[in-house]
């Protein structure tokens, strides 16, 4: 239904939400008859998919920052080549739970001001922005418990604790004023059914 394609992504902090709204969207959006990409970062592609098990398990001080951002550039660089950009060419809706934005806020503010080097990087070997994002907006203690409470192996972030998370809610908030044209932000302090629906009425105006 639409040809140029849709780049969507769903940005927040742990425990938002914003997985579970990004597969009821690709749910809904598909029921309408829109061809759907649903992927994720880090992963979207085998090489990522690789790449993640790295960045994501294991100790938090496991990597220094300047190494992870190099990691997360190579698995998103991957992942554009292979999943994004084929996808968007034959005009398919993507909808992409996290992107350059999670880089930019957690390797660029969590350990030190390393925004400049994320996104030279991201100039360098990316070049592409999202059409649209959707920044799930969560109180930063709800968040970090239902994250926890989820018990998996990917915690290596979440580990980090309730400062980082207060942190990335600020930084979040901030580029969505820095980017206030593709950004549009959803409380997410509510039932997933009221956020979703909004979520779609925001997504379907775009479509149009």
């Amino acid at each position: 239904m639409t040809k140029a394609g849709l780049f969507l992504t769903f940005e927040g902090i742990d425990g938002s939400g914003k997985s579970s709204q990004a597969r009821m969207l690709a749910e809904r959006l598909r029921s309408l008859g829109y061809d759907v990409v649903l992927t994720r970062e880090p992963g979207g592609s085998a090489g990522a998919e690789e790449i993640r098990s790295l960045v994501l398990e294991g100790d938090p001080d496991r990597w220094s920052a300047e190494t992870e951002i190099l990691l997360f550039t190579a698995a998103r660089r991957d992942h554009l080549e292979r999943t994004i950009l084929p996808a968007l060419a034959e005009g398919k809706v993507v909808i992409c739970d996290r992107f350059a934005d999670s880089t930019r806020m957690y390797q660029g503010l969590s350990r030190g001001d390393l925004r400049g080097l994320v996104d030279q990087l991201h100039s360098l070997m990316i070049g592409r922005e999202p059409d649209l994002t959707v920044l799930i907006d969560m109180d930063p203690e709800t968040g970090l418990s239902r994250a926890k409470g989820r018990q998996g192996t990917e915690e290596r972030f979440e580990d980090f604790g309730l400062d980082l998370q207060q942190q990335m809610r600020a930084g979040f908030l901030a580029l969505a004023d820095e980017f206030s044209d593709r950004f549009r932000v959803v409380d997410g302090n509510r039932d997933m059914d009221s956020v979703a629906q909004d979520v779609t009425d925001i997504v379907l105006q775009a479509l149009r």
